[in-house]
Formats: structure tokens, C-alpha cells, sequence
């Protein structure tokens, strides 16, 4: 009779170990879940299958779904970054600009939730105080701020949204009409057309960055004057 082996198996011949779970690793997995396959296919039961994990073992670091939602917004808005505060806070209203259209075009579909997103966790309402106190460090009047700081927000969700999930791509039941019909009776659309494709995104979203600075610079001087400084 043969005898069985008793040689201990290699390490190349056992399964490989499960990555342990924590909290950045379901962070990552849902994020990539999103991108993939977007918001509405979003669930738990999804996450812990690809984790290879029950999914009552998720809620030992998110008690919800919405928890998790939560703590990947806050991350979205936590790598939007500006230039160090001496630096000309118009500038630095320029490169926060830029890098939150950077993070919506880094994660278009979790985006969609971050325009509607209340920030009303400590890094939200962190993000919401340092744009304010760089709109406050720009035009000198605590209004102004204010109300700027909503402009910019219109003016950055909107780009980012039309950009990475915009009118191109919104839900229609319509037959879509023929460019022959656009070119026959909407000349102006027809004309206009070429310069809505994503080679003029850039210049569009500086031309408009720019002339809502402009404004801002206005007002600044205006504070100022009425302030006696020169």
C-alpha cells in the first residue's frame, strides 16, 4: 500500500491570502464599483462580493451605505487643493477652480453625487470655510464673499457637471433629429456645434473662469475705494 506525503506544500501551492479588510480598502472597492458601473448599481451586497467577505462585515466600518457615500465625498473634496496662503488669493481661486473640475473629470460617475452632495461633515464644512475665507481674502467685504462663493459654485458644478455627465448625455425619449434637420432649421446650433466638443473645454471653462475673476477684481476695487485705500 502507497503512503501519503507528508512533504508540507509549497508556498506557491496554497491559496493566496486574503488582503484584510479596512476601512481604505472598501473605500476603494466601492469607488471603483461607482466608476464602473455608476450610482444606481451602487450597493453593499456588490462590494462584499468583490471583497470576498460577508456583507455584515462591512458594517464594522461603514454603519450604512450612506456612511460610505459620505466618507467618498469627503475624500473627493479633501484632494481638491489651492496654493499656499501667500499666494495672491485670486490666483489661489484660480488653481482651487481647476482642481475641483480636476476631480470630477477623475471620477465622473461619484461626481454626480458630490454636486448634490450637503457637505456637512467636518472636511465639508472645512472645504466650505477655506473657499469662503479665500472669497473674503479676494474682494474684502464679508457679502461679497458670500455671495461670490455661491457664484463660483454655480459656475464650477455646472462646468463640471455638463463636462463629465452633461446635456450630451442626459436622459432623453425623443428620436434624436438629424444633423441634416439642425442644419436646416437651427443655423445658429449648426454654427455653434463644433466648439461645444471637448477640444474647446479648456478654453471655454478659462474664458468663463476669467471673466468671473474680472468681476471679482471689480468688487475688490470698489471695497477698497469706498474703504479709503488706495
Amino acid at each position: 500500500m502507497g503512503t501519503r506525503s507528508l512533504t508540507p506544500r509549497s508556498p506557491a501551492g496554497r491559496a493566496a491570502a486574503r488582503p484584510r479588510l479596512s476601512v481604505e480598502r472598501v473605500k476603494r472597492a466601492a469607488l471603483k464599483q461607482i466608476e464602473r458601473d455608476g450610482l444606481a448599481a451602487f450597493s453593499l451586497r456588490r462590494i462584499a462580493s468583490e471583497l470576498r467577505c460577508e456583507p455584515m462585515s462591512l458594517y464594522h466600518y461603514f454603519p450604512s451605505k450612506g456612511h460610505l457615500l459620505d466618507a467618498l465625498v469627503d475624500d473627493a473634496m479633501a484632494s481638491v487643493v489651492t496654493a499656499p496662503r501667500e499666494t495672491d488669493p485670486f490666483e489661489r481661486l484660480r488653481l482651487l477652480a481647476y482642481s475641483y473640475r480636476a476631480m470630477a473629470h477623475r471620477h465622473p460617475k461619484l461626481f454626480q453625487l458630490v454636486a448634490v452632495h450637503r457637505l456637512n461633515t467636518p472636511t465639508g464644512v472645512k472645504a466650505i470655510d477655506q473657499v469662503l475665507a479665500l472669497a473674503r481674502d479676494a474682494v474684502g467685504d464679508e457679502r461679497l464673499a458670500a455671495q461670490y462663493f455661491r457664484v463660483f459654485g454655480y459656475y464650477l458644478t455646472g462646468a463640471a457637471l455638463d463636462e463629465t455627465a452633461g446635456y450630451a448625455l442626459g436622459p432623453s425619449a425623443a428620436e434624436p433629429v438629424t444633423e441634416a434637420y439642425v442644419d436646416l432649421e437651427c443655423p445658429r446650433l449648426a454654427a455653434a456645434a463644433p466648439y461645444f466638443k471637448p477640444k474647446y473645454w479648456d478654453s471655454t471653462f478659462e474664458l468663463g473662469l476669467v471673466g468671473l475673476l474680472a468681476a471679482m477684481r471689480a468688487h475688490a476695487k470698489g471695497v477698497a475705494s469706498a474703504a479709503g485705500v488706495r
